[in-house]
């Protein structure tokens, strides 16, 4: 099964009126004509951008023309595309996040030692949303970067991310968004899929093995604030074929839990 493409929101989402005179509307909808542009369309027309959001023309227009000349988007003949300076949204989440100071050199210790791809994520609702990356090769049909999102529920850092939840926040995360198959392998059953997490808080690690790819295997730990509060989770992702399930977890765990436990220490200094 194709994973599904990263990280593009169903068309409307975010033009919804709320109640309230909380919400500005106005607002809302120039998010959602920024989160309609991603790797799948990096290049739209006014009717595009439209369609995608649920907006008049007229609408799109005021919008995008807007966020032009605020220099976040960039008009080419009829096409509009994001420009570098919507980095800075992202940036000032990313610059005010403690481990994302912290963690890297870390990252790079276990990158080097295990000779595979390390990666730092949060959780964001039913999704892990990546913080960090460095990729050694491509272990994936798709590309993954900062901002990437998964599932949680089919991947190790997820598992992790959701191990460190109450139960009932665990419950309505499942109930809302229940697991789908991405392989043969993949976990469906919200009962044993609990179980599972159970295991993770217990053992203090996640192995996730074919559920997301068929060729892909990972393992996962939590990262923790002072207070014992799971607030990331960190991986190392390979190839299935290059180590037994067993192998990979004796091969990369010790380094993961060494570089976890210096970032913890890190975060607790500050």
């Amino acid at each position: 099964m194709p994973l599904p493409p990263v990280p593009a929101p169903p068309a409307g989402d975010a033009v919804t009126v709320a109640p309230g005179d909380t919400y500005v509307q106005s607002f809302a909808r120039g998010l959602a004509v920024i989160r309609a542009f991603g790797p799948e369309r990096p290049h739209m027309t006014l009717s595009e951008v439209a369609s995608r959001t649920g907006l008049t023309r007229a609408g799109a227009r005021r919008i995008l023309l807007t966020l032009a000349q605020l220099g976040y988007v960039a008009v080419d003949e009829r096409r509009f595309a994001l420009t570098p300076r919507i980095l800075d949204l992202g940036y000032a989440y990313l610059s005010g996040l403690p481990l994302w100071n912290l963690a890297l050199p870390y990252m790079e210790a276990v990158a080097q030692s295990t000779r595979e791809s390390c990666s730092v994520s949060v959780l964001d609702g039913p999704d892990v949303v990546y913080i960090l990356r460095l990729s050694t090769h491509k272990v994936m049909s798709i590309n993954l970067s900062v901002g990437s999102r998964l599932p949680a529920w089919v991947t190790a850092m997820g598992r992790v991310l959701l191990a460190g939840l109450d139960e009932a926040s665990l419950d309505r995360i499942l109930g809302e968004h229940p697991p789908t198959a991405y392989t043969p392998e993949s976990i469906t059953d919200t009962g044993a899929l609990k179980a599972v997490i159970e295991d993770t808080r217990r053992q203090g690690y996640a192995r996730v093995v074919r559920e997301l790819e068929p060729g892909l295997q990972s393992v996962a730990v939590p990262v923790v604030d002072r207070a014992g509060r799971t607030i990331a989770a960190m991986n190392v992702s390979c190839h299935a074929s290059r180590y037994t399930p067993e192998d990979m977890v004796a091969a990369f765990l010790p380094a993961l839990r060494e570089a976890a436990e210096q970032i913890n220490e890190a975060l607790r200094r500050r």
